[in-house]
This record gives C-alpha cells, structure tokens and sequence, in this order.
C-alpha cells in the first residue's frame, strides 16, 4: 500500500456544482442525473456548502411514500439551498494523502469531502466509496 499518495489520484475530478441561488428541485434533478450522492455548493468560485442526497431526503416524502411527488415539489420550493446545505464544508487539498483523508472520514461525520487545489479553487470531491475502491484495489 502507497503511504503518501495523494487523493488526486482517487478524487472525482469532473466535479458538479449548484449554485447557492439554484433552485432546490434543480439540485435534485442534478444528484439524479449524474447518479450522485453529494454536490457542493458555490457562490462564484468560492466552495460555501455541501448538499447530499441524505439532506434532500429529510426533507420529502418521496422515499417513504408512493405518489407523492407533488408534497415534495412543494416542501422543495419552499427552502433555498441555504437552509438545507452544510455551511463551510471541510475541505481538503489536492496534495493530501489518501490516509490523512481516510482518517478524516473515520474520526468525523463526513462522507464527502471537497478537495482544492493550492489556491482554493474546486478541482474534485472525494468520497467514503472512492476510499474503500482504493482499499479493495490494494488487496
């Protein structure tokens, strides 16, 4: 096992964002479009919050119920992006490594992480799923 590969080398690079003023139903078709759990969020070039697919469940009913579409058109159209993302995301640097990652998923209760490059600018998101893909392909 490599001990100081960087998350570069695992992280999603093509990385989708949401704006903070997009609407809430367009983030929704977003994580359904790319098939994705978690997309942060940007005020221009800045990284100001996450959203997973977990906040947007808490909010509708769509998984505990059948036919329910319109009370989740509704509830969505209420809140912003705002009220619903993590606020100042932890992020990580390109150059960290794979461990130092690992480790931040193992000791706090993140499941995706943004990941920046030296001068602050979004240049992938790094998952739980990316760091067990990376384990399983050690072995």
């Amino acid at each position: 096992m490599k001990r100081k590969e960087p998350v570069s080398v695992i992280m999603t690079k093509n990385v989708h964002t949401v704006n903070l003023s997009d609407e809430l139903a367009d983030v929704v078709q977003t994580l359904k479009k790319h098939k994705i759990r978690h997309i942060p969020v940007v005020d221009g070039k800045d990284v100001v919050g996450i959203i997973s697919r977990t906040d947007i469940n808490r909010l509708t009913f769509g998984s505990l119920f059948e036919n329910q579409d319109g009370a989740d058109e509704a509830i969505l159209s209420m809140l912003s992006v705002s009220q619903v993302m993590s606020s100042n995301p932890r992020l990580v640097q390109a150059a960290t490594t794979i461990r130092e990652v690992a480790e931040i998923f193992a000791n706090e209760e993140f499941h995706a992480l943004p990941v920046t490059d030296d001068q602050g600018k979004l240049v992938g998101i790094v998952t739980t799923t990316d760091i067990i893909k990376y384990l399983l392909d050690q072995y």
